[in-house]
């Protein structure tokens, strides 16, 4: 590839790389990288692992398993499909796409349902967490238990009760905060 494209002086080839210096993901939760890259009006190419395929539409990256391979094949796909590609407008719909107000909006929903979620009692949370796999769930077990013990020895120091609630204050600063984003 790096020949067929003249692209020696670009592109330096590494060699066998240990697999902690390898930057094709094998996790990724939310990759903001893809969004500044689209944002610049870049197609992207990534791997298709965790919540990448969400991040963005299909005509604004190529995604590709973590195969040496199909990383390859995704790339070829990708340098295809770039004249095709007009970065002002690839720009223009990441700004429709990813705005400040409609994240905040977004992350108020995410946070209102998790308020509105059933309470559920120590018992019930651990006899979940439990069973999320034979050693991780032992181990999400035990931390639950020591940041339940934490937070009765805090609530010890100072009760909750004691603590001044402000309903209002959080929603007052999102919004003052992403008006002056703007």
């Amino acid at each position: 590839m790096r020949e067929k494209h003249s692209l020696q002086d670009r592109v330096e080839m590494l060699g066998a790389v240990q697999h902690v210096q390898m930057l094709g993901s094998l996790t990724e939760a939310f990759c903001i990288a893809i969004l500044e890259a689209a944002s610049c009006g870049l197609l992207t190419v990534s791997t298709c692992v965790g919540g990448v395929p969400e991040v963005l539409p299909d005509e604004m990256i190529v995604l590709a398993e973590p195969d040496p391979g199909d990383m390859v094949h995704a790339i070829q796909k990708a340098i295809s499909m770039l004249p095709k590609i007009d970065p002002q407008a690839m720009h223009n719909r990441m700004r429709e796409l990813y705005n400040w107000h409609d994240v905040a909006k977004r992350t108020e929903i995410v946070y209102d349902r998790a308020f509105k979620c059933s309470n559920q009692n120590l018992l019930e949370r651990l006899s979940r967490y439990l069973f999320c796999g034979a050693w991780a769930g032992k181990l999400f077990f035990l931390v639950m238990i020591v940041g339940f013990l934490l937070w009765q020895l805090l609530e010890l120091w100072q009760p909750a009760d004691d603590i001044e609630e402000c309903k209002h204050c959080c929603q007052h600063y999102f919004v003052e905060f992403f008006s002056e984003a703007r």
